[in-house]
């Protein structure tokens, strides 16, 4: 098998963990990530189902472990910081993942082990973007950010929900790629407190409001607001300079109760901001040519589904091995990704956002019946024994087999 010389566009999650199987097939692999240094930040994800098979096989699951947050369930609370209801984290080795995984891990630190486990056979530039692409039957060209260019025999995105790469190769007429929500998301980190422990809580306030307090180290605590806005002109917010959005977060949050005083007056000297419309990336093409899709760019699932992470790692795993059996048919290998893993998406995707948004009452009566029916659940443990007796795999998608040893 001759090498193939590979672009990668993003350098997040989905693709370095392509890289890492690539690259250890021997591959010349570049990554190209546009951020002047490896972005190590970021929100706290988590593995579930098939992403913690995929783990297993990359031989980084006891990485993982070793740094993972410490998380042991989650608690509803009402405005007075009261006990509603707790879920406990499935930590049985059976079953499914409850709202909170066993292996719950800060998004830097999955990304900062995914480069160190592939730098010496990948290569990576940063603060580099690719402008523009076209392709022949032979190969396929990049033209940079610099106003370099160079040749390739495919082309990967994995450039995140707002793919440049998607746009580039979906049809003039196809409509518009994403499933919206109606809700947005931001989150900061603050410094932590003596009552802040490793149960996350969640509080609800009138006016279809959320709020997350969770705590991933000894010095640092994570916000997360959550608004339920079905508004068109929302859509421009993530887009909008820092200082608009916090403002915006700070008139919609100030009335909200609990600890919502101290996390706002925490996000105006944070560092670590971030805001984001809650969407799904739905499309029917994932490839053209020498070029595919990867992760978000192809799939995102939304945080809702928290399947992110694991829809990136599984669907590395499965182009890598389409492609390692495929090399010389590279139209064959895109069309068995796209048959294999799309069931799984389907089901990593099958979200109601009806019931998500039915989460989030616009009043406190409806605040105090989801409060009563948590209360309810968590005494009869019927969140524990859902887990414990779920199937471990995600809708029983099985993971396919490739021999991708180096």
């Amino acid at each position: 098998m001759a090498p193939l010389k590979i672009l990668i566009c993003g350098g997040g999650i989905a693709g370095p963990a392509l890289a890492f199987w690539l690259g250890r097939r021997g591959h010349h692999v570049v990554v190209v990530e546009r951020f002047p240094t490896l972005r190590a930040t970021g929100a706290q994800i988590d593995l579930r189902a098939q992403g913690i098979e995929v783990a297993k096989r990359m031989g980084l699951l006891e990485e993982i472990r070793s740094i993972r947050v410490d998380e042991a369930g989650v608690s509803f609370v009402d405005s007075e910081g009261r006990v509603k209801g707790t879920v406990m984290a499935n930590t049985s080795g059976k079953g499914a993942q409850s709202l909170t995984s066993e292996y719950e891990i800060m998004r830097g630190d999955i990304v900062r082990l995914l480069y160190d486990t592939t730098k010496d056979y990948v290569e990576y530039v940063f603060g580099k973007t690719v402008e523009s692409f076209d392709q022949d039957e032979k190969q396929v060209t990049a033209h940079f950010s610099d106003g370099s260019a160079d040749t390739f025999d495919l082309l990967v995105g994995a450039d995140g929900q707002g793919s440049r790469i998607r746009k580039a190769i979906l049809p003039p007429d196809t409509p518009e790629p994403y499933r919206r929500i109606g809700i947005y998301i931001a989150y900061w980190f603050i410094p932590r407190e003596e009552g802040d422990t490793n149960i996350r809580k969640t509080y609800l306030a009138p006016g279809g409001r959320m709020i997350f307090r969770r705590t991933h180290n000894s010095t640092e605590t994570q916000v997360y607001c959550f608004l339920k806005d079905d508004s068109p002109e929302l859509h421009s917010l993530p887009r909008a300079p820092i200082e608009q959005q916090k403002e915006f977060w700070t008139q919609r949050f100030r009335d909200a109760g609990w600890q919502t005083g101290r996390f706002l007056e925490g996000m105006k000297a944070t560092e670590n901001f971030y805001c984001q419309e809650a969407l799904q990336v739905r499309t029917n093409t994932w490839s053209k040519g020498r070029v595919v899709l990867l992760g978000d760019a192809a799939h995102c699932a939304s945080p809702f589904s928290g399947m992110g992470t694991t829809g990136a790692l599984v669907g590395a795993y499965v182009l890598a091995g389409e492609i390692d059996r495929n090399p010389d048919d590279l139209s064959q290998a895109f069309a068995s990704y796209d048959q294999k893993l799309r069931p799984f998406v389907d089901e990593i995707q099958n979200i109601k956002p009806g019931l998500v948004r039915l989460g989030m009452p616009e009043s406190q009566w409806g605040i105090v019946i989801i409060h009563f029916i948590m209360g309810l659940l968590c005494f009869f443990r019927i969140p524990e024994l859902i887990a414990r007796f779920s199937k471990e795999e995600k809708g029983g998608w099985k993971l396919p087999d490739y021999h991708l040893e180096a």
